[in-house]
């Protein structure tokens, strides 16, 4: 790799932190030796970002660096650098940075690579049926692997940035998805013509992704640096960075954003600040008032903080910060969880009022959730993360029908609208390879299926017909294991790299019942 300086504000970072002789060695190595690829300051290039607030709980960066990682271009160092220097390397990376960097208009519109051999195709280049596409996040080696639903084969496998986080976009007609990864690289890919046709760096360190009801801007939700990133999908330019404030002139991290079509919306979760934020996708939206409205004149409005238009602001305020999102049908009411994880707060949306409280400990993964018609009612479920339940609310009138016991805290949970069960996995704990299916209408365990004894089974999908259901084993030389829905047999078993996610381009873009939104 190039050699480069160490510059003065890394040195600064590098002493500050304990031990300061070992580190600002460590300074050395990094800048010998990986910032032609990961930057100077850590926060990324050709790349991943090497930061806490990207690594999170990442395993194994020791091995990463002596070894490398295969298919690719990272290479081992076991043969320039020591244990001993290996090890600081590692808590080097780990540790804060000094000063919470920035990245600006400027700084995306720099990053933004598009593809200069892509040509759309005026065609699918294949025979399947593009609305029964499923693509599977692979990253076990940050692929994606492109399944037909109906012949089960792979008709492409593409690179992706590191470490994909979130569940992709597709575009409303289905032909375009974007893919964000957690350091906030966003790849646009054409499924049509299987072909990448470009990606730009959004943010630094990133959570989520959300399609505008017209498909016209994608949202990116930012932990770091505390903002919101619309980009044309069109063009992957930014056309708006927000920077996220509370009214008190907090900042905050963007926990979430979601896409509210019949709105015409987009919904942030705020990790750092008691409200919710509307930010419009309606050129007419507004205006929304950030202060008090009064007048005495006839038609006059007298107020603060106006926004209206095209991404133009509202604020919701709730009594404490609210996470992890789920939406009744109509996006009339959303239920959020507290910090704790204690509770379910529900909010209307068109009031900004709450409507009910709902007993859902043990840390319940809303972005999960489910909804099915029961009994003449429409309900939804969610997993708990630290629980061994399923919880099941009547939508009507927000009561809980049933806590469902499973053999422990499950991850996902996903159905269809032609299948009579709900396919929940047992993620965390001792049972993490079963997968039940339970009865939507009796809310019983039928079947508890184990298809990878000792190993991770997880995330099911279902194809557009719901003829099959697709469930991951989710390990590095893993599988998707394709289920007759009907019959619940085993069908086919396809080799692949630890698939966490995988994303059905009809049942994502009609918001089917049974998959996340």
């Amino acid at each position: 790799m190039i050699q480069r300086t160490v510059s003065s504000r890394l040195l600064a970072a590098a002493l500050l932190l304990a031990p300061a002789a070992a580190l600002a060695d460590a300074a050395q190595d990094f800048s010998a030796h990986c910032a032609a690829c990961h930057g100077d300051h850590r926060l990324g290039g050709t790349g991943p970002a090497l930061i806490p607030e990207t690594l999170g709980r990442v395993r194994g960066i020791d091995q990463v660096i002596t070894h490398g990682r295969a298919q690719t271009q990272m290479p081992g160092f076991a043969e320039q650098l020591t244990g001993d220097q290996i090890a600081e390397l590692v808590a080097f990376v780990q540790a804060p940075l000094a000063e919470r960097p920035v990245w600006t208009a400027d700084d995306i519109a720099a990053s933004r690579a598009m593809t200069g051999d892509y040509s759309p195709a005026a065609a699918p280049v294949f025979d399947a049926d593009p609305m029964n596409i499923t693509l599977v996040v692979e990253t076990g080696d940050h692929h994606v692997s492109v399944l037909d639903g109906d012949t089960l084969t792979v008709l492409d496998r593409f690179p992706t940035p590191f470490a994909v986080h979130g569940g992709p976009k597709f575009s409303p007609d289905g032909r375009y998805v974007f893919i964000m990864s957690r350091d906030g690289w966003v790849q646009k890919y054409d499924i049509w013509s299987l072909r990448e046709v470009g990606r730009v760096r959004a943010g630094l360190n990133s959570r989520n992704i959300a399609m505008s009801h017209d498909g016209k801007w994608l949202a990116v939700a930012n932990y770091l640096p505390q903002t919101l990133t619309i980009l044309s999908t069109e063009t992957l330019e930014a056309a708006k960075v927000i920077d996220v404030t509370a009214r008190d002139g907090r900042p905050s991290r963007v926990s979430a954003v979601y896409q509210a079509p019949e709105r015409q919306s987009f919904i942030l979760a705020l990790k750092d600040a008691p409200e919710i934020w509307e930010v419009a996708t309606d050129p007419q939206a507004g205006p929304f008032h950030d202060g008090y409205v009064h007048t005495y004149q006839k038609d006059g409005t007298e107020a603060f903080g106006a926004q209206e238009g095209l991404f133009a602001r509202r604020r919701i305020p709730v009594e404490e910060p609210l996470d992890d999102f789920f939406f009744d049908p109509g996006y009339k009411n959303l239920i959020g969880t507290n910090r704790e994880g204690t509770k379910g707060v529900v909010i209307n949306l068109t009031s900004g009022g709450k409507v009910a409280e709902l007993p859902l400990p043990g840390m319940p993964h809303l972005g999960s959730g489910i909804t099915w018609d029961r009994n003449g009612h429409k309900v939804m479920a969610t997993p708990h993360l630290n629980e061994g339940v399923l919880s099941v609310i009547d939508m009507t009138d927000w009561s809980l029908v049933r806590q469902i016991p499973t053999h422990g805290p499950g991850f996902f949970l996903r159905s269809h609208e032609t299948s009579p069960h709900v396919w929940t996995d047992v993620f965390f704990g001792p049972h993490k390879d079963e997968v039940h299916i339970i009865d939507k209408q009796t809310l019983e365990i039928v079947k508890t299926l184990n298809p990878a004894p000792g190993k991770t089974v997880a995330h099911t999908e279902f194809t557009r017909d719901g003829r099959y259901a697709l469930v991951s084993v989710w390990e590095d030389d893993g599988a998707v294991i394709v289920y007759d829905a009907r019959t619940l047999e085993e069908v086919k078993r396809l080799p692949m790299r630890k698939p966490s996610g995988k994303y059905n381009v009809w049942n994502k873009i009609t918001f089917s019942d049974g998959t996340s939104h």
